[in-house]
């Protein structure tokens, strides 16, 4: 059954920082200060530092969301959504393209830890109808995003990643209370850079997610603390 979901905290609960360059992490956290509350570590970043990077996060206060994208046998999902409990962190992603099988094991494990939130993956956003059909999924990807969203309702989940581009789709779609997270967020003037669906954040918010996912906009700015306040400003407007 889903719970439901209390997005509080402000803007900046909402702005989910991405720390995908291990060795200016540490460095960026600490120029955005207690502004920031919400981090991404993806693959790159637990390969390079670890737990224990994951660790010193939570125990300084600050969310986390742990993107493993997960697609692996229901134990071994659960397992590994277990281990993140214990590391404390907030969401976890695991493919929904596994199946329900393993999105069912991934939220039965997620329950022993209050807090602990599962993410289905849906179409990740490198990825377009050309790249879908090169995989041998026939379908758009509004139409295999939107699939995806429901075998993660129906599994428990409680929300999805997408991109922007599906967010309205989502929304209107999905239940209230489902959280839809989105990378692909990049100022206007930014090149796309990996994500082939992207928007900016207030677009994204605008058209129904709860979380914006931002990298380089804020990581590789002169300025990022000066780059997160203008987001937010963006986000109040």
């Amino acid at each position: 059954m889903l719970v439901k979901i209390s997005l509080g905290g402000g803007l900046n609960q909402r702005i989910i920082v991405s720390l995908d360059f291990p060795a200016a992490a540490s460095d960026l956290v600490r120029k955005l200060g207690p502004a920031a509350s919400f981090y991404k570590v993806g693959l790159q970043l637990l390969t390079a530092a670890g737990p224990s990077f994951v660790r010193e996060l939570v125990d300084a206060g600050k969310r986390v969301f742990l993107d493993l994208k997960l697609f692996e046998i229901p134990s071994s999902v659960a397992a590994a959504v277990a281990a993140a409990g214990e590391l404390g962190i907030s969401q976890v992603t695991v493919h929904a393209s596994a199946g329900s099988a393993v999105l069912e094991a991934a939220v039965a494990s997620a329950a022993h830890f209050p807090g602990l939130e599962v993410l289905a993956l849906t179409v990740i956003t490198s990825m377009d109808d050309e790249a879908l059909r090169e995989v041998g999924v026939v379908s758009t990807v509004p139409e295999q995003v939107l699939r995806l969203a429901l075998l993660a309702q129906a599994a428990g989940c409680h929300g999805v990643v997408a991109s922007p581009l599906e967010a309205r789709l989502l929304r209107n779609t999905l239940p209230q209370e489902m959280l839809i997270v989105t990378p692909g967020i990049q100022p206007l003037e930014f090149a796309k850079g990996d994500h082939a669906r992207f928007t900016t954040a207030a677009q994204a918010i605008e058209a129904g997610a709860t979380h914006v996912v931002v990298g380089r906009p804020i990581s590789r700015a002169l300025n990022p603390a000066v780059s997160f306040a203008a987001l937010c400003a963006e986000l109040d407007g």
